[in-house]
């Protein structure tokens, strides 16, 4: 498989004047269970320890996980690891690296972060921060066949990531079809009414992240409200 070329464009939308601390207590506070704390890049370490550890078993880390500190951030108060790039080698999944890496964290505090990007009606699985499309096309068949190594899965459309114009409706679809482990999307979200339509297109079936949109990192949609919602 050959996508044509790819090179996503980070831009950035808030900068926060408080800590990861400071987020993890309110996250606490209010009893919602599962954010993700991820480490785009190096010098992140200890913001996401400190998080982790001001909510312990209440959030996930992610970015850079691999055998040899996956159980470092699960010791640290990780509930779960997010894994993707580690899995691949040379654009292909290996097998042989989910089973060592599930392995050493346990099938019930792994998640497979499979973010997507789209190609006709097909969605091709992304590793190394994005920047490289993979051969793995994110079918019913994959997920039932890495769905006996992890608990979760994280589903991020990249085209429509961060970019608060609204979710890919068709991945949502795609995932609404899936029974098996609790599947997380992510990507687009911008109001009450993306919400109301990941319920809908979802089945009921697919939990959802709300991240530059959310009031608390700058955003219009109000945390108090999303709050209400759970």
């Amino acid at each position: 498989y050959d996508m044509p070329a790819f090179k996503p464009v980070f831009l950035e939308n808030f900068t926060s004047s408080y800590d990861a601390g400071y987020y993890a207590g309110l996250f606490k506070k209010d009893g919602l269970k599962g954010g993700h704390v991820i480490m785009l890049g190096k010098g992140n370490e200890k913001q996401a320890v400190l998080a982790l550890e001001t909510y312990p078993g209440g959030l996930q880390a992610g970015g850079g996980i691999n055998p040899d500190n996956a159980r470092q951030y699960l010791d640290s108060g990780a509930s779960h690891v997010i894994v993707t790039s580690y899995l691949f080698e040379e654009k292909r999944f290996s097998f042989k690296r989910l089973e060592k890496l599930s392995s050493i964290t346990g099938k019930n505090h792994l998640v497979l972060d499979f973010s997507c990007k789209k190609d006709g009606n097909k969605y091709f699985i992304t590793a190394d921060r994005w920047n490289t499309v993979t051969g793995q096309e994110l079918t019913m068949e994959f997920l039932e066949k890495t769905g006996g190594f992890c608990d979760e899965f994280l589903i991020h459309a990249i085209d429509v990531e961060g970019k608060k114009q609204g979710i890919d409706e068709g991945l949502v679809a795609k995932l609404g079809e899936w029974t098996g482990n609790t599947v997380t999307y992510a990507g687009g979200v911008r109001s009450m009414d993306d919400i109301e339509l990941i319920r809908t297109k979802g089945k009921g079936r697919i939990d959802f992240t709300v991240g530059s949109a959310l009031d608390l990192f700058g955003g219009n949609l109000g945390y108090k409200e999303l709050l209400r919602y759970k």
